[in-house]
């Protein structure tokens, strides 16, 4: 019989055999942002195509050319989310979330959606982890939310990342620097590619983005937001920095760093990596104060960042970084007869009430073939119950490893006596 259906291009299976890598990071980024005062929030996978248009930006490709979006029955046009902020900033709005008290401080895990060429890095499934910060315009809060991307990284054992940091100034002083751009590319209007032409005049600092090695090399020699920005702005940024350095977070200056949208205000930062390759940010984020206002709100700056899940992942894998295996089974109880069964069904119950991994045969097989399979999933020890054990109410654990045998009784006591049995064999047992 011929195989139903394969994954979609540009997705990809985990299989339980490596969800404990994503499960070992996902955790370190919860507990990260959670030392932090962050609280997780969860949005729909879909949204009215409109938030998208409007929190991504229309002149953005991931709007213009990526974004899966479908009409419902009803008539809406609605789309699959292709980044986390636009939804967790809608949520903030129709919620009021700001009357519990600012700043409103979220984190999620998202899967987002964009229809691209796949490539090593880049898929049309993937997933991100993001912090979102709403409420509060002081540096304090730009440096702290740096911070947490940095003690993420820290503790996944990351290192040649860089953290690139830079401002964009506000509305009023970005706007001196658009003009400055507009002066100096069109000066290469022959040279500049049909996207870059596209956008000289609706949005040019996107110009700075290009990935055409032509135009990356006029690029170069750019005029430079930092030269351009307002005493606010520039003390703003001072200030950042200063708190990087209280914070003893090393960093670089990249002016090249830029947002194309006008909601995106003062601080940008990415964490940078060469180990993988083009696809090396493995963190992006900055300030975005006029993003609740696009979306119909009131004035109230924000800010935050994400990180590629499956990105993260093959810079550890590029880097050696070894991932503590998964707990393995504790007790493996093999069975003879229906008796036996029942009564470790019983066992295992309260074993696994102590926290422990405990697993019994499911699918009909033998004694030896059901050692076998004990043996194979990394049991750490193995109990055999027939009637004798169980006429005698009481059978010996064996330490799979050493093969030493511990006899401990059937009764109520057994879970508590084999999880100290567990905790004392340093042999098999970690403390």
């Amino acid at each position: 019989m011929a195989l139903i259906t394969k994954k979609i291009k540009g997705t990809e299976d985990v299989l339980p055999k490596q969800s404990y890598r994503w499960q070992f990071v996902e955790n370190i980024m919860r507990e990260e942002s959670k030392t932090y005062g962050f609280k997780e929030i969860r949005t729909p996978v879909f949204e009215h195509t409109e938030l998208f248009a409007r929190g991504v930006g229309q002149t953005t490709d991931v709007v213009q050319k990526e974004m899966y979006t479908f009409d419902t029955k009803g008539g809406e046009s609605v789309t699959l989310r292709p980044e986390g902020t636009a939804g967790a900033a809608r949520a903030v709005l129709e919620h009021s979330l700001e009357n519990e008290g600012l700043p409103i401080k979220a984190s999620y895990f998202v899967s987002c959606y964009r229809y691209e060429k796949p490539q090593a890095g880049r898929l049309r499934e993937f997933h991100q982890f993001g912090l979102e910060e709403y409420g509060t315009q002081s540096p304090v809060a730009d440096a702290e939310i740096i911070c947490v991307a940095q003690s993420i990284l820290d503790r996944l054992g990351l290192d040649k990342i860089r953290l690139e940091i830079n401002s964009i100034g506000c509305p009023e002083c970005r706007a001196k620097y658009n003009q400055a751009l507009r002066d100096y590319f069109g000066g290469f209007r022959d040279r500049l590619c049909g996207t870059c032409l596209s956008r000289l005049e609706k949005n040019p600092m996107r110009l700075l983005d290009c990935k055409s090695p032509e135009d990356r090399e006029i690029a170069k020699d750019a005029p430079k937001i930092t030269d351009y920005l307002c005493d606010e702005c520039e003390a703003h940024f001072a200030e950042v920095k200063a708190y990087l350095d209280c914070a003893g977070v090393k960093y670089e200056v990249n002016p090249t760093i830029v947002r194309g949208l006008d909601y995106y205000t003062k601080t940008v930062f990415e964490f940078v990596t060469d180990c993988i390759g083009a696809q090396g940010t493995v963190c992006g984020g900055g300030r975005y104060d006029g993003l609740i206002e696009e979306l119909g709100g009131k004035h109230m700056p924000s800010l935050g960042f994400a990180m590629g899940l499956e990105r993260l992942l093959m810079v550890m894998d590029a880097q050696g970084i070894e991932i503590p295996d998964p707990d393995a089974c504790s007790l493996y109880i093999a069975t003879m007869g229906d008796e036996a069964k029942r009564k470790a069904f019983t066992l295992l119950r309260r074993v696994r009430e102590c926290g422990l991994i405990a697993e019994t045969d499911v699918v009909g097989r033998g004694l030896r073939a059901q050692m076998k399979y004990a043996d194979k999933i990394g049991a750490k020890y193995s109990l055999v119950l027939g009637d004798n054990e169980i006429a005698e109410n009481k059978a010996k654990v064996k330490n799979m490893k050493t093969g030493e045998q511990t006899e401990l009784a059937l009764d109520d006591s057994f879970a508590e006596r084999f999880s100290v049995l567990t905790l004392a064999d340093d042999s098999s047992f970690e403390i």
